[in-house]
């Protein structure tokens, strides 16, 4: 008979949503034990974890009446009431929580496994990612994060079969960012020479919500540099933390000591219209080379050097021809006359979703 599995999902947004949809369409799905958001907590009654929680919306779960109904929950809290499942257990982290992700190793320790889209457990310091993993061999427990890159794009699990095939990865670059992608697309396309104003497209694609509720989220560059430090330490380079390697931000430096509120995302929004000349500037100097302007990742691993930031490429270059999707180009000992990309686009709360549900089935497949 095989092990029963449980689930302490946690965060209920855009990706928590689709993900128990998909969840609840799944044929012998795994059992929910525990659903919590940032003001409350749902928990199945031990110790038998009957019954259930309904893989459905909020409202609905909050809705049945033998459920045990909590505040806030802390990670150690949401750690030991896994760890005491009838069963195996797996935490599906939906959340961008630096907390939570500090405390993957308590779960892992406790044989809870991890799936996760949250970069920040594998992309803040390095003593954190070498944790993790070595919580998951003491706890008999797996960690499973390729959402953290590339969304659905399997760039983890690719570089991970090339290195355990004998490959030796030389460089890597792309575009990690599907709204940089985006923008910067329509800014300069490959071709055609639309007179758009920088600010204009932040403000259309913050409106559509194709940002970050901040815009400035997107166009510090930190997001993308958390992607690249994942990538490096897979690859085997001893990345610290993001910040340890040169990282372009495309916020005028006269705007980035406004506040992260509310009030200072308005202030940004109205502010960024002054500077649009600089960007038109940067944009001239590449048509004049007859280049395309792109925001690209790059690392070297001869050099281990790792940078971030606009670059020039060939108007018939893959990266040139983006517009919102995501690509990245490994070059190895085996592809170096030509390199292994991958390109396709890389977010939202379904596909995220997808990535997650595909990660949780082959979680469940060892656990089995």
């Amino acid at each position: 008979m095989a092990n029963p599995i449980y689930l302490g999902v946690v965060g209920v947004g855009g990706v928590g949503n689709a993900f128990l949809e998909q969840l609840g369409k799944l044929p012998n799905a795994p059992q929910i034990g525990l659903l919590a958001r940032s003001s409350q907590s749902l928990l199945a009654p031990t110790p038998a974890y009957s019954p259930c929680i309904p893989a459905t919306n909020w409202s609905d779960a909050a809705a049945t009446p033998s459920l045990i109904k909590a505040s806030i929950l802390s990670p150690d809290e949401i750690a030991a009431y896994l760890a005491a499942a009838p069963g195996r257990a797996i935490l599906v982290d939906n959340t961008s929580d630096l907390v939570l992700a500090q405390a993957y190793p308590v779960f892992l320790k406790n044989g809870v496994s991890v799936v996760t889209a949250n970069k920040k457990g594998f992309s803040s310091d390095i003593s954190l990612w070498n944790d993790i993993f070595a919580s998951a061999n003491q706890g008999n427990a797996y960690v499973h994060h390729q959402c953290t890159v590339g969304g659905t794009l399997p760039v983890l699990s690719t570089l991970r079969d090339l290195i355990a095939t004998g490959d030796e990865i030389t460089r890597i670059e792309g575009v990690l960012s599907g709204t940089l992608s985006l923008l910067l697309g329509e800014f300069m396309p490959a071709f055609g020479t639309p007179d758009v104003k920088w600010s204009s497209l932040v403000a259309h694609a913050r409106e559509a919500g194709e940002t970050e509720p901040d815009p400035r989220d997107d166009l510090n560059g930190l997001d993308f540099a958390r992607k690249l430090t994942i990538i490096a330490r897979v690859i085997g380079l001893e990345i610290s933390r993001p910040d340890a390697f040169p990282v372009e931000s495309l916020i005028p430096t006269e705007l980035v000591s406004l506040q992260f509120s509310s009030e200072g995302i308005a202030q940004f929004m109205r502010q960024l219209p002054a500077y649009d000349d600089r960007m038109e500037i940067i944009k001239e100097d590449a048509r004049e080379k007859g280049k395309i302007l792109r925001y690209i990742g790059s690392i070297d691993v001869a050099t281990k050097t790792i940078k971030v930031g606009l670059q020039h490429v060939e108007k018939n270059s893959p990266i040139a021809n983006l517009k919102g999707s995501q690509i990245v180009s490994i070059h190895t000992k085996r592809y170096s006359a030509t390199p292994l990309i991958l390109q396709g686009g890389g977010g939202g709360g379904e596909i995220t979703a997808m990535g997650l549900m595909a990660d949780l089935l082959k979680v469940i497949e060892k656990l089995r």
